[in-house]
């Protein structure tokens, strides 16, 4: 399976309708990071963007950029988590890694950091690493790229979940991209579901 064909698989169970194209300049991300990333990632940023699933998961973004009413969730403040938490659990002696090579993508409700290995020089070969709160391992590798891995966790393929929560319910999957959650919640409207909330608008999310 593709990278391209991953994402596509990916869509089936979560529709990109509240996505939109992030439109990241690649270059000074790759500057920043100082180094490519993964094929999947490039083609969800361009479909979907950054974001909410299910208002339980955030996928981040490379590279920061003002909110409409707060900043969006960005890969440099939870690469920073992850790598105190790798500290913090014995470091080398817990994990043996180069803690440079662990590149945040994403979070869960359940404080759960997800990242990529990013020790193969091929960015379509980093697999992912789970920094889990409430997990089996606190650091756990799995072989799959960012777009499989959803794909299997939302497929409920894990025989024990790589992540502390439950954020769907075999249910439809449902993406919101961070710029229409925060234009929902200044029209007093639930930024995951659209619906009316009274609370909304008056404090950020």
């Amino acid at each position: 399976m593709t990278e391209n064909a991953q994402l596509k698989a990916l869509e089936q169970l979560m529709p990109a309708t509240h996505g939109a194209d992030e439109d990241i300049d690649w270059p000074a991300a790759e500057a920043v990071w100082r180094t490519r990333f993964p094929a999947d990632f490039v083609a969800f940023m361009g479909r979907f963007g950054a974001g909410t699933i299910n208002g339980e998961a955030s996928i981040l973004l490379p590279l920061p950029k003002p909110g409409l009413q707060w900043d969006p969730a960005e890969m440099a403040e939870e690469t920073e988590n992850a790598r105190q938490a790798w500290m913090a659990e014995g470091g080398r002696a817990a994990f043996d890694i180069d803690p440079e090579s662990i590149l945040a993508w994403g979070v869960t409700g359940g404080s759960d950091i997800l990242c990529w290995l990013t020790t193969d020089p091929d960015p379509d070969r980093w697999p992912v690493l789970v920094c889990g709160r409430h997990t089996a391992d606190t650091f756990a590798v799995y072989p799959y790229g960012m777009a499989e891995f959803l794909y299997r966790l939302f497929s409920d393929e894990f025989d024990v979940s790589p992540v502390s929560i439950t954020f769907w319910d075999g249910g439809q999957l449902g993406f919101v991209h961070w710029r229409k959650a925060q234009r929902r919640w200044q029209e007093g409207r639930n930024p995951e579901t659209g619906d009316p909330d009274p609370y909304a608008g008056e404090f950020p999310a």
